[in-house]
């Protein structure tokens, strides 16, 4: 793959701590707008400084001191960034809990983390302090009451920083493979991946950046840094609308954004409107863009659309750099090739290298990786193995060092000799005009190992059935790949990071379950 050697190795992003850099950028810019809410609601550089410091006073009210753990569960507003900066720039750690969480999830987090602060709103505090009976830890509550909190917590800004290389965050996987695993990530972390992804999406002064996802999810986290670093304007959602999201896009005139791919696929599936093309979009990154999608997302918004590639554990790994590069690999399922400050590998299951076109697990070391598992040593252990971090995904790559995603190893179907991914699937079934949303999983079968079922949510009022998702299907997949099981549902469930939820899908073979037979 082609490579720019005038593109910088990003150096330094581990030698400043968050308040040093809040500070900074307030002195800069003062009363420019930083953020900004989807409701018209903004803060500038300086007020964002000052909040931060309120917040920060309060948490030390409550006797929160260095290293305690303070939970946020919280709905997305301008209020979740300034409470997650006032824990962190307290010298505190900050423990993000999904708000769609209850009872005993948001218990377990508690109880695992250790918090002794819980951060809420109103919305949030019945379940929070529900969760809070079942930690077995006796909790504080700092809530955050209806309208605008944020003027009361105005301070001076006091106090000696934390230092860039203290733990910031326990941050919870989705726990798809039973309990959330807390990854320990460093002030020095927020700022590798804010720096790393300000570099490569271009933000700049001039650039507005938009985010959506839940704020307890690790995206908007590093938007935000990424956006203070680059002094770029962020724009908040109070969460992923398909109907009314490209019309924030365009009425705020956003530049980039990133997102995950059942995002585009949602877009894609709302009635065109000529006001899109009014769009300001430089160019968007996407996890998982849907490989057969690609081109129809860049005709419809007329702008590029970047592979990128990361997990929590690690920050950003991998990305398409150079337009040439973008050009070949639409619709390929590349995933680009290893940024500068990491190295990337494909090894075999004995940690060799794999030949170019083969398979093996995706692996990764360098800077901006996560400390460890919170009290989990043996996790630690397993993901650090051989002094590389393991990721879990299947991928090849190509003589040029370009990475093709293929799937994950503990999802990988194996039907009557054949390995499947269900990812491949799942991306060709989303393609269908009707489907709103899917999901490929295996079922055990006693014949050919795991037969394959396909649920589906189908768009309001259709009358698509099983035997036309069936034969469209077999129409665009060899016949081991397409589904011999077929379940309609109203909706799934999803992770926080919006992908599905496989683990609670229930017993495969239900009463609404249609089997078709093979042919």
């Amino acid at each position: 793959m082609a490579r720019d050697p005038d593109w910088p190795e990003p150096r330094g992003f581990d030698d400043e701590d968050l308040l040093s850099l809040i500070r900074r950028q307030a002195d800069k810019y003062g009363d420019r707008t930083f953020m900004s809410f989807g409701d018209g609601t903004s803060m500038s550089f300086a007020e964002f400084r000052a909040r931060v410091a309120g917040c920060r006073a309060e948490l030390k009210g409550l006797g929160v001191q260095s290293g305690d753990r303070v939970a946020l569960m919280l709905k997305n507003s301008l209020f979740y960034p300034v409470a997650w900066l006032g824990i962190l720039t307290s010298g505190a750690v900050a423990v993000p809990i999904n708000s769609r969480l209850r009872g005993h999830d948001a218990g377990y987090v508690l109880g695992h983390s250790e918090s002794r602060v819980v951060i809420t709103d109103d919305a949030t505090e019945p379940a929070a302090r529900d969760a809070g009976g079942l930690s077995g830890i006796e909790h504080d509550y700092f809530v955050a009451r209806a309208g605008d909190p944020m003027g009361e917590l105005s301070s001076p800004d006091i106090g000696d920083p934390p230092s860039a290389h203290d733990l910031a965050n326990i941050q919870y996987t989705s726990g798809t493979t039973g309990f959330p695993k807390g990854c320990m990530l460093t002030q020095s972390y927020w700022q590798w991946m804010a720096g790393v992804t300000s570099r490569v999406m271009g933000l700049d002064e001039d650039a507005t950046f938009l985010t959506s996802q839940p704020h307890s999810y690790i995206d908007p986290q590093w938007n935000v840094v990424a956006a203070l670093r680059s002094a770029a304007h962020l724009v908040l959602l109070d969460g992923f609308h398909p109907s009314t999201f490209m019309r924030s896009v365009v009425d705020f005139k956003v530049t980039t954004f990133y997102c995950l791919g059942v995002m585009p696929t949602l877009l894609l599936k709302q009635p065109e409107q000529p006001w899109e093309q009014e769009n300001s979009l430089r160019s968007v990154y996407c996890s998982a863009i849907p490989v057969r999608l690609h081109e129809a997302i860049e005709k419809r918004w007329g702008a590029p659309w970047y592979e990128a590639f990361g997990m929590t554990e690690s920050g950003f790994n991998t990305t398409t750099l150079y337009e040439p590069d973008h050009d070949e690999i639409v619709g390929t399922g590349c995933i680009g090739s290893p940024l500068p400050h990491n190295d990337v590998s494909v090894l075999t299951p004995e940690g060799n290298l794999v030949a170019p076109g083969e398979t093996g697990e995706l692996v990764l070391r360098g800077n901006g990786l996560m400390l460890g598992y919170y009290r989990n040593q043996e996790a630690t252990d397993e993901f650090f193995s051989g002094a590389w971090g393991h990721t879990g995904d299947i991928a090849e790559m190509d003589a040029e060092g370009r990475i093709y995603y293929r799937g994950r190893f503990k999802e990988m179907i194996r039907r009557a000799g054949e390995n499947i991914s269900p990812v491949e699937i799942e991306a060709t079934l989303a393609t269908h005009p009707e489907v709103v949303d899917c999901a490929i999983c295996p079922v055990p079968d006693p014949d050919v190992e795991e037969e394959i079922k396909a649920y589906v949510v189908a768009k309001p009022m259709s009358t698509i059935s099983a035997d036309d998702i069936h034969s469209f299907l077999a129409d665009r997949l060899a016949p081991f790949k397409v589904p011999r099981y077929y379940e309609f549902r109203d909706e799934l469930p999803h992770t926080p990071s919006e992908r599905v939820a496989k683990h609670l899908l229930g017993d495969p073979l239900n009463e609404a379950t249609v089997e078709i037979a093979r042919r």
